[in-house]
């Protein structure tokens, strides 16, 4: 269970976020073409909700699969210790943006003027918005938590050689070639 967590637990979120939002506007649009039905009112704060907190939770999700936006190119001309440094400094300062977010969401939700002390409920659900805030809380410890665990997945594995960009993309490429030679035969 926890290791089906580690691997899916974002993806997972991110999937039902997308049906979700799917599904409700399609709803919506049937419902707006129907004479006697009104349409419903809360749909696009929903969908709009299901955006925002499908951003946060995808932050971790990044940080996990590898896939934050960077560019390699200068890093693929180091030695493979240099790489493999500057690839823990990224994941140390990843780790601590993230804690650093994480610190100022709960202030935000939970301090004295925070959100939740304020009593506000959205507009169209009525849900209170510290609830709408939570993912941010969420999003950030998450990526906080993905940030270490980065950490030690490298440091583990600091000695063992990777491919570079471009070798994998070769590696990718001859495979992918040798599939196509086999399914041809």
């Amino acid at each position: 269970m926890i290791k089906w967590l580690d691997e899916h637990m974002e993806e997972t979120f991110l999937v039902v976020c997308l049906v979700l939002i799917a599904c409700i506007s399609m709803i919506q649009v049937v419902v707006r073409k129907v004479p006697f039905l009104s349409s419903l009112q809360w749909a696009e704060e929903f969908d709009r909700f299901m955006w925002i907190w499908s951003v946060f939770i995808s932050l971790p999700y990044t940080i996990r699969m590898g896939n934050m936006l960077r560019v390699n190119v200068l890093l693929d001309l180091m030695p493979h210790v240099m790489r493999k440094t500057v690839s823990l400094f990224v994941d140390v300062v990843v780790m601590l943006s993230m804690a650093l977010l994480c610190y100022h969401s709960y202030g935000v939700i939970f301090g004295p003027k925070g959100i939740m002390s304020s009593g506000e409920l959205s507009p169209a659900m009525r849900w209170p918005m510290w609830i709408v805030y939570l993912f941010m809380l969420i999003g950030f410890g998450l990526g906080t938590f993905r940030g270490i665990q980065m950490i030690i997945i490298h440091a583990k594995h600091f000695n063992e050689k990777e491919l570079t960009a471009i070798e994998q993309t070769m590696k990718d490429a001859e495979e992918e070639a040798k599939a196509v030679k086999g399914g041809e035969a």
